[in-house]
């Protein structure tokens, strides 16, 4: 197994740096544009290998020879958000960075899946797969883990209880307009309006939704890469061990839930190939309300994006 990670920026160190040490591939190429920049990162995750105790082999490269034959291709070149910007913000500067990482990943490694991070995601996906012309399958976008992780880590902070037993569900577009379900969620077994006052609840829905500006506000300068790279390399770890997780993924639907053409957060079960199934699950109105109306913003961003 061969994994490259596109972009040597945070998120990417710290993908990288999981894979190795989750021994998910024999080798690990960490690929940017900044000369020497990738191959510092890689010799110094190389050298953590004996303290660690992984054997994978780590290249750093600005050459997109060096990832041929990947098995798997994590992308998360682009620009990073700033203080006051949107994900749409990034739009059409990351649109060029990601479709040609895309052009390079078809003519090096046609055979990979892609899991694409950049932001905006939904688009950054619809991006890669028209450029790739790769089958829905193996074009996968994280974003459902990330917002789940971040609705599950407030759950957990507000009942004070561990995370590891607590599910949910986040559907929709990465954004402001990703739809939470909070009658899905769950504290071992127990659904969450049992334990928490409805006031609660949509307080912490509303946080869910701008976790990510949360913590660019706090940074002032860059944006989330921890719990990012943790959801890219769960998913990477769904594949690579062919283990049919059912997690909250972007895909692209051709007519689950009532939509077409677009990329979504929805469940999906993933292993071998990447997606193996969709799987839809019931909404009530106000569930589907909000998830249409998601799917009408991820729309017109993707409208913008000629190719």
């Amino acid at each position: 197994m061969k994994i490259t990670v596109i972009g040597g920026g945070h998120v990417g160190e710290v993908t990288a740096q999981r894979i190795a040490e989750k021994e998910l591939a024999k080798e690990v190429v960490l690929l940017d544009i900044i000369d020497g920049m990738p191959q510092g990162k890689s010799l110094d995750l190389y050298e953590s290998a004996p303290v660690e105790g992984f054997d994978a082999k780590m290249t750093g490269t600005n050459d997109y020879a060096d990832t041929a034959n990947s098995d798997i291709i994590v992308i998360t070149a682009g620009l990073a958000r700033k203080p006051g910007m949107s994900r749409d913000d990034l739009l059409q500067k990351n649109v060029e960075i990601v479709g040609g990482c895309t052009e390079q990943v078809v003519k090096y490694s046609p055979n990979s899946i892609i899991i694409v991070v950049s932001n905006p995601l939904d688009t950054m996906c619809y991006v890669a797969l028209k450029k790739s012309g790769f089958p829905r399958e193996r074009v996968i976008g994280m974003a459902g883990i990330l917002d789940t992780a971040r609705f599950r880590s407030f759950i957990a902070m507000e009942l004070e209880v561990s995370v590891r037993d607590i599910q949910a569900m986040v559907l929709g577009g990465h954004g402001g307009t990703m739809v939470p379900l909070p009658r899905y969620a769950t504290i071992a077994g127990i659904p969450l309006p049992q334990l928490m006052s409805n006031e609660k609840i949509e307080e912490l829905v509303e946080r869910t939704r701008n976790g990510g500006a949360e913590i660019v506000k706090l940074l002032k300068t860059g944006s989330a890469y921890y719990a990012p790279s943790a959801a890219a390399v769960e998913m990477t770890e769904a594949i690579v061990k062919d283990s049919n997780r059912v997690l909250p993924c972007s895909a692209w639907l051709t007519g689950e839930f009532g939509l077409n053409d677009l990329y979504m957060g929805v469940p999906v079960k993933l292993g071998k190939g990447g997606i193996k199934e969709i799987i839809e699950v019931e909404l009530n109105d106000a569930e589907r309300a909000g998830l249409e109306k998601s799917a009408k913003h991820v729309l017109e961003n993707s409208a913008m994006v000629n190719l």
